[in-house]
């Protein structure tokens, strides 16, 4: 029997504070949306609570069929311009995804999801939760992996030299004048040749 330190114990990946708290704020979430419904029902009436809940779902779904049609229309413009060589279109305005969050978040029973909901329609929230949203995925990825920030440097960096993304066809002639795979041909007789460098 060996006396000594314990092992240190196995630590497996550590849970986000945020995943952490997740399951009590959903909690806290609907016990207040009940809460606040029924205070609504008591001085309004059952009557109005339905009513209410029954537009927001309304307009909710409205909303976001619409705002799904339209970056629907957009992808495939983009698509379609992208096939005929052409630069896709930059649009400023963008935000398809926040007006969708939007009307689901309006379709959701409640009045602080409607609140919400009825907030991210307004041009400013929505950009301001756009920064905020893109911040914290760059330092998400920073925190990741650093080799996985070098592949997007790169990555943007290729797209900055080449933004139409056009691939040229091409064909390898041998020295002797048929075509070949400049695989199977990249040693000569003398010898195998050093990779290029830019």
């Amino acid at each position: 029997m060996t006396t000594g330190a314990m092992p240190p114990p196995a630590s497996g990946p550590r849970r986000s504070r945020a995943r952490a708290f997740l399951p009590l704020g959903v909690a806290a979430w609907l016990v207040l949306e009940i809460w606040l419904l029924t205070l609504v029902g008591r001085e309004a009436g059952g009557l109005a609570v339905v009513a209410l809940l029954l537009g927001g779902a309304l307009v909710g779904g409205a909303l976001a069929k619409r705002a799904g049609r339209r970056a629907f229309d957009r992808l495939a413009e983009t698509v379609q311009r992208q096939q005929a060589g052409k630069p896709p279109v930059e649009n400023g305005s963008g935000g398809h995804g926040f007006l969708m969050l939007s009307g689901l978040l309006l379709m959701l029973p409640g009045l602080i999801s409607d609140a919400v909901g009825l907030l991210l329609l307004l041009p400013p929230v929505r950009s301001l939760v756009k920064r905020t949203a893109e911040r914290s995925l760059e330092r998400r990825v920073r925190a990741a992996a650093p080799g996985l920030q070098d592949v997007f440097q790169q990555a943007q960096q290729a797209r900055m030299r080449r933004p139409d993304g056009k691939v040229v066809q091409g064909e390898v002639i041998r020295p002797d004048g048929t075509p070949g795979d400049a695989s199977r041909h990249s040693s000569g007789p003398e010898g195998p040749r050093p990779p290029l460098t830019p």
